[in-house]
């Protein structure tokens, strides 16, 4: 169909902040609207969102937006969704949610994937999904369902993740995208489900749980009735079901323009680094690690490794400053301990430590997976001052992305970067010389709901297709190219053979500090 309206609602609904974006047809951001959600954490490692609760919020961020947007109903030609990725949204009779949700970050599957990741068929199921095992995966979540928790899954009549329980509440259609449906149960090559792989998560029994397929970037579903009351929107107003929210916030980045070779890294809270390629030239490391995650583009998938932990190094490097000035009367806030950081970063010198940046307690999952895996300094010396600690707490993000590019094949031959801390013209100078790539800024503003937008854009005939809309939404936002420093480049080659070794060689430092960890914690209990 031919767009009627002249804006398009993308939400992106994150697991603590969902928004409600317009966009003109153009690509030109008009307004937003956010809502806080929550989810609680329990025993096991549990992590829980409220179905209801988490629709309600996604309503008020539309009826939200209507308050910054004059006419919006009239004016919205199409609404787009992505969502956080993984976890797992059971619906029941009358579409009601079976229980809360178990998002991302739910951890109680971590013996089922121990238990599958050794199994016969591991390296097959791997092949098919380009998509390494992991807690926070649909499939390893219902696997351990299956096992523990078989009266949540028999309770069920279809298995959604997080946009396409709101696309649900939107539609009232069951469905999921081919992005999260190919990396979780089928295969990257036809975006379809696999037998193979549902049989070797041991599924067969609970394929009928899971929903048809949708690409919302080639055809969209009516807005319900129910849901216009709910929204404030028309009923009947398109709605396009998008990928996972990092494709979308990649595609909106600069993933894919166009040009060969080039990559996508989100230096954020967690660091996530992507690169497009013909479905045909995957990498699949042997390790089997990582994920492939379709594009909304024929034959074109993104490569994924992702990182624990990315700023959450420099929070807490930065967090030991501040002490420090707090104890000579002093009480920068954060964000001038940040302002002070490229300083720090010149007064430092390049290369002279390690700093393996994994301090999240959930350890590493890109481009390895163990959960035992921590945060440490190699090369402390006498000589060495804060200064050469955050330095290396930066190289350590530079090192890292290096190691999940590598993991991938070769570098990239140029480097998109978008994330909070792509503002440090320090560190984008370190990432530049790490990898031996230029980098170019994204400036793309919510680039997540920007990338489903995008969708609905093409769905509803705005553009004929996906490259057209790129050229428009997404290549004027790439800054100027920063070209790489040569001698930081030899620098930074020279140290990185010595940060991959010291990875490996940690492995039973680590996993005896985890037990040592785990006996202490007994002997206090006791």
């Amino acid at each position: 169909m031919t767009a009627t309206g002249d804006l398009i609602i993308g939400i992106d609904a994150g697991t603590s902040v969902i928004k409600a974006v317009a966009f003109d047809l153009s690509g030109r951001l008009v307004a937003s609207s956010a809502i806080r959600n929550k989810y609680t954490m329990g025993a096991e490692g549990a992590a829980t969102q409220s179905m209801p609760q988490t629709w309600a919020d996604c309503a008020a961020a539309v009826r939200g937006l209507a308050g910054e947007v004059d006419d919006l109903a009239v004016r919205t030609a199409a609404v787009a969704l992505t969502g956080q990725g993984d976890g797992t949204w059971l619906v029941g009779r009358g579409n009601e949610a079976v229980s809360d949700a178990w998002i991302w970050l739910d951890a109680r599957a971590a013996p089922t994937v121990s238990r599958l990741s050794r199994g016969a068929d591991e390296r097959t199921r791997f092949e098919a999904t380009g998509t390494g095992l992991n807690t926070c995966q649909q499939g390893s979540q219902m696997a351990h369902m299956d096992a523990r928790y078989p009266e949540l899954l028999d309770a069920a009549e279809v298995a959604l993740h997080c946009k396409d329980w709101l696309f649900l509440n939107l539609t009232g259609v069951r469905a999921t995208d081919p992005s999260e449906a190919s990396f979780t149960f089928g295969d990257f090559r036809d975006r379809r489900y696999s037998d193979t792989v549902i049989a070797a998560l041991g599924l067969d029994a609970r394929r009928h749980l899971l929903p048809e397929i949708i690409d919302g970037a080639q055809e969209t579903r009516p807005l319900s009735a129910d849901a216009a009351e709910a929204t404030g929107l028309l009923a009947g107003t398109p709605v396009s079901l998008g990928y996972v929210d990092m494709v979308m916030t990649a595609l909106g980045a600069g993933v894919h323009t166009g040009d060969a070779g080039a990559a996508c890294s989100t230096i954020g809270s967690t660091g996530v680094h992507m690169r497009a390629v013909p479905s045909d030239k995957v990498h699949l490391n042997a390790e089997g690690t990582g994920y492939v995650i379709c594009l909304p583009v024929p034959n074109l998938v993104t490569q994924v490794q992702t990182n624990m932990a990315a700023t959450l190094n420099i929070d807490w490097a930065l967090s030991l400053a501040g002490d420090l000035l707090a104890e000579r009367g002093e009480t920068p806030s954060h964000a001038e301990l940040v302002a002070r950081m490229d300083n720090w970063l010149d007064h430092a010198e390049p290369g002279a430590l390690i700093y393996h940046p994994y301090i999240s307690e959930a350890g590493e999952r890109g481009p390895f997976v163990n959960a035992d895996a921590r945060a440490g300094f190699i090369g402390l010396s006498t000589g060495h001052r804060f200064p050469d600690l955050i330095r290396a707490v930066v190289e350590g993000l530079g090192m890292a992305a290096r190691d999940c590019y590598a993991a991938m094949g070769d570098m990239p031959t140029e480097l998109r970067l978008t994330g909070g801390a792509a503002r440090s013209v320090a560190l984008r100078r370190i990432l530049a010389a790490t990898l031996n790539t230029p980098i170019r800024v994204s400036t793309r503003d919510e680039a997540g709901a920007a990338g489903c937008a995008m969708m609905a854009a093409v769905a509803i005939g705005a553009y004929d297709d996906m490259d057209a809309c790129i050229a428009e939404w997404t290549t004027p936002h790439l800054g100027r190219t920063e070209a790489p420093d040569p001698e930081l480049v030899r620098v930074y080659d020279s140290l990185f053979a010595s940060y991959r070794l010291a990875r490996e060689v940690l492995t039973p430092v680590w996993n005896g500090m985890a037990s040592h960890r785990a006996a202490m914690a007994r002997d206090t209990a006791g």
